[in-house]
């Protein structure tokens, strides 16, 4: 199976669209918005599904959804939620080298707005610090590479990436 593809995973919040975009120019690699691909494939809107299926319910089709993407040389910005759903993840790994772009639970706070319209599944009664203590190490799990993004510009994450990704016999890779 080709491995030709970068998958960004982490918070909500933590960069994944804006630097997926960016490095997909610098690389000359297509895009893709997984949270774009679902609610295309569903006809509404994120918290739409939640609001309908559950939160439950929204995995599920994220999960499916996940593990249909089937392209190469993509840049995949995925949902936070998105490693919930080990079948997916398990396909993301096959495809590609998965990326987790760390930020500290303050640093996402700072930079979420309204959790509902951003799509961010919570739980009954969950903040955002039990969240991000339970998905924290779901994403060290399946991540190739993890960049501490918190002092870093997204032109500097993309570098980051970039030098990485040339890397050959790619390990588990966290770069500070």
């Amino acid at each position: 199976m080709n491995k030709d593809n970068i998958i960004l995973i982490g918070m909500p919040g933590a960069g994944k669209s804006t630097v997926g975009v960016v490095l997909a120019k610098k690389l000359g690699y297509a895009f893709v918005d997984s949270d774009l691909v679902i609610q295309s494939r569903e006809g509404k809107l994120l918290h739409e599904i939640i609001e309908e299926q559950g939160i439950e319910g929204f995995w599920a089709v994220e999960e499916e959804t996940n593990a249909s993407i089937d392209v190469h040389r993509t840049v995949i910005a995925t949902g936070g939620s998105a490693v919930y759903g080990s079948r997916a993840m398990e396909h993301f790994r096959q495809i590609g080298t998965v990326v987790y772009l760390k930020l500290s639970c303050e640093a996402i706070a700072d930079r979420l707005g309204d959790l509902n319209e951003r799509g961010v599944t919570l739980r009954e009664g969950q903040t955002l610090p039990d969240l991000y203590a339970e998905r924290a190490p779901l994403y060290e799990k399946y991540a190739d590479i993890t960049i501490d993004c918190e002092e870093l510009s997204i032109r500097e994450v993309v570098e980051f990436i970039h030098s990485c990704i040339k890397l050959t016999n790619l390990q588990k890779i966290t770069v500070k």
